[in-house]
């Protein structure tokens, strides 16, 4: 049995990004000896009735997650900068967590991408698990740029 658990992949689903075929990947993994994968494909979670049908097919723990596009403050601008932020979903709440997140940033947040507030995370972010894994995200840029102050003060 491997240790390694692979907590930031995108598929297919991943717009532009992810190459990952959801089915091979699980055979992959299987084959490597994994127990359990994630999914946290940008924006969306769309592909998560497949990815955990697959997953349970191929004796893996699945583990669902997104990786939400972040803009400052607490509520929607016009503004095209944003972050990543990888959430994972590690209970009930944290899957409902997600659900609505996505929803909002589709119906509410979506300009050229799905995007969710740093208020509204705060708010739901019960049973949600966030990494800094992604080199997008708001901790990682400012550890780039030398802000480490930022950087500890970010959540």
């Amino acid at each position: 049995m491997c240790d390694l658990v692979h907590l930031h992949v995108h598929t297919e689903y991943s717009l532009l990004d992810g190459a990952s075929r959801i089915g091979a990947l699980m055979e992959r993994a299987q084959r490597l000896g994994m127990s359990a994968i994630a999914l946290s494909d940008h924006g969306n979670l769309f592909a998560v009735p497949k990815f955990y049908t697959e997953a349970e097919k191929y004796g893996l723990k699945p583990i669902i997650g997104c990786e939400f596009y972040i803009v400052e403050g607490d509520s929607f601008t016009r503004d095209k900068t944003l972050y990543h932020q990888l959430l994972l979903a590690k209970d009930e709440e944290g899957w409902r967590n997600l659900l609505y997140l996505s929803s909002v940033s589709f119906q509410e947040g979506f300009y050229y991408k799905p995007r969710i507030h740093k208020g509204l995370l705060a708010a739901h972010r019960q049973g949600l698990i966030a990494t800094t894994g992604c080199l997008a995200s708001e901790i990682n840029q400012k550890l780039l740029h030398g802000q480490i102050r930022e950087a500890e003060a970010v959540f």
